[in-house]
């Protein structure tokens, strides 16, 4: 009787730990980041594509930024022409950067847009400044006459984020600046033009 009621006791535990395990913090981690709200559309000359990451900033990106270590996501798109019985062309391949600093004593945020020519904007909201940071919004991909009408096309999209940008010889001092490194998954979308 002893020897079933210890075995009820374990069999308890097991069962209380097995199902507390995925509460502990480290399973609580955030959302992977993920490129979302994808839209492929034309302007009267361009390809245009407008795309947001989610699920991309902590709470360590944010006070590096106030303390002075710039953080920057870097978008990659690229076109193929997709071609039965042979092989797909490439008809764009594309990098644009967002970079985010703080200016303390302005206390404002400071966005590059590299898809703008470097624009920078300005803003002393932490919000919009994360909204500049993550959505591409009319990226011009390729003129529309370079694309042939009713033909199969596949864009991709992915994203490096946090990419460090620190001085020569800082990063020893900040080595933490290393574990916000981390990519998205390609996200592939089929269209005809």
């Amino acid at each position: 009787m002893t020897h079933l009621l210890r075995t009820m006791r374990l069999t308890v535990c097991f069962l209380l730990v097995a199902l507390l395990l995925p509460l502990s913090p480290r399973a609580q981690q955030e959302a992977e980041p993920e490129i979302v709200d994808i839209i492929i559309t034309t302007s009267s000359s361009h390809l245009l594509l407008f795309a947001t990451i989610k699920n991309c900033f902590t709470d360590e990106m944010i006070e590096g930024v106030r303390n002075g270590i710039p953080v920057s996501f870097t978008f990659m798109v690229e076109l193929d022409q997709l071609r039965n019985n042979w092989f797909d062309t490439t008809l764009a391949d594309l990098s644009v950067t967002h970079t985010m600093t703080y200016d303390a004593l302005k206390e404002e945020y400071h966005v590059q847009l590299t898809e703008f020519g470097n624009r920078i904007e300005k803003t002393k909201s932490l919000d919009e400044a994360k909204q500049f940071m993550t959505e591409l919004s009319g990226l011009k991909v390729i003129p529309l006459d370079v694309l042939e009408p009713d033909a199969p096309y596949e864009l991709r999209i992915k994203a490096k984020l946090a990419e460090k940008k620190l001085p020569l010889g800082i990063h020893y001092l900040v080595p933490f600046v290393s574990l916000w490194d981390f990519e998205t998954d390609w996200r592939a979308i089929e269209f005809r033009y």
